[in-house]
């Protein structure tokens, strides 16, 4: 006799299904060996494939060397917001001038210039004021009313002369100490004609500040 038709238990061990599980687990278990490995292989071998560029960079880097840094110093400064580059040099227009912690009348004045015609450098701008940075590195905030276009020199370090021609061993015209503000005239090369105390004559351009080593200025 034919005894009544049994019920498939998909829970019930000994089933088709359980049969069917415990065969999918003993196939899957060469596929995730096969995981891991793969992952291990991965994480020993990118190291070694990622090497030499991680050596190129800092290689590259250096062969660029001491004339790539000229050429990259020679490219135009990115201009401010008035279109006009930054930093560059101007002078102060009064005779004194308030130096303040941010751009506006409401901000403490840190300083005060009594320097008309100092050169200093406009390196940043907001509305109408200007951010500026002087021989000293001092910085702040002066209204764009308080400096002019007109390029101006600061003589720093010792007592310089002024020479009739751009020449070391030209006759002297004056004696110019640290600290003498004068007009920046022209310069080309490591000479420069300056304006100063009624006197004009030649400088070599290391003898002031109020010129970018690169600069020429006619």
């Amino acid at each position: 006799m034919t005894g009544p038709a049994r019920k498939l238990h998909p829970c019930r061990t000994g089933g088709p299904l359980a049969a069917m599980r415990r065969g999918r687990g003993r196939a899957a278990r060469p596929r995730r060996a096969f995981c891991i490995l793969f992952s291990v292989l991965l994480l020993v071998l990118l190291p070694v494939l990622l090497w030499p560029a991680l050596v190129a960079g800092p290689a590259a880097a250096q062969e660029k060397g001491p004339q790539a840094a000229a050429e990259e110093s020679r490219r135009p400064t990115p201009p401010g917001r008035t279109g006009l580059p930054l930093p560059r040099f101007v002078t102060l227009r009064a005779a004194e001038v308030n130096l303040r912690s941010g751009p506006g009348t409401r901000y403490p004045i840190d300083w005060v210039y009594q320097r008309s015609g100092m050169p200093v450098e406009i390196i940043d701008e907001f509305d109408t004021w200007r951010r500026i940075r002087d021989w000293q590195g001092t910085e702040g905030w002066v209204h764009q009313s308080m400096v002019r276009g007109q390029r101006g020199i600061l003589v720093i370090g010792q007592v310089h002369t002024l020479r009739r021609r751009p020449e070391p061993d030209a006759p002297g015209v004056a004696r110019l100490e640290a600290g003498v503000v004068g007009e920046l005239d022209r310069c080309s090369g490591e000479w420069c004609q300056v304006s100063a105390g009624g006197y004009s004559g030649w400088l070599e351009r290391q003898a002031f500040y109020g010129l970018y080593p690169y600069e020429d200025w006619d």
